[in-house]
């Protein structure tokens, strides 16, 4: 859809991706402490930015979700320090989205090492199990959704969902 916004200005396609990721962006960024009305306003703009920026979106560096929600969550960060420069306290929940500059090198690199064990934790997963992850971790779309789309029942989805994460903890668990 992000293509066809891209080549053509496609409304239709502009029309159901706003309606499926919209919700999404909002639910994200009040889950992050933001208002209702703030919510509102960055699944808003983050949507423009799509719209905006479809050209630039590249399939082989990340997923259509991904990007839009990396979009979202820079437009949080901006918010916030908006906010901050302009005196307004910054909720705790907030404060993820705000770089610690007191962060050393050495702990910015155990978070990318983390993640990357993380990602190759996920890459020994069954296609299924990786697909039901992503879905619903990534993508964060509700169980029924994913039951949907892999047309497969709701039981099975909730199933894979549990042995992955079992498989991931004794994955994670496991020495370096």
């Amino acid at each position: 859809m992000i293509g066809r916004i891209a080549a053509h200005g496609d409304r239709d396609a502009f029309r159901l991706l706003f309606e499926h990721f919209a919700p999404r962006v909002k639910g994200l960024m009040l889950k992050a402490g933001a208002s209702g009305e703030e919510a509102e306003e960055i699944a808003q703009d983050t949507l423009l930015a799509v719209w905006r920026k479809a050209a630039q979106f590249d399939p082989a560096s990340a997923g259509a979700p991904a990007w839009i929600f990396t979009i979202a969550r820079n437009l949080r960060i901006d918010a916030v320090r908006r906010s901050a420069r302009a005196g307004v306290v910054v909720p705790d929940a907030e404060l993820e989205y705000v770089a610690d500059p007191a962060d050393s090198q050495e702990t910015q690199i155990s978070r990318r090492d983390e993640t990357a064990r993380i990602a190759a934790a996920v890459a020994l997963l069954s296609t299924e199990q990786s697909a039901a992850i992503r879905m619903s971790f990534v993508e964060d779309r509700p169980h029924s959704e994913i039951a949907e789309a892999l047309r497969i029942p709701l039981g099975t989805v909730k199933s894979r969902i549990r042995l992955a994460m079992n498989r991931l903890k004794d994955l994670l668990e496991e020495p370096i």
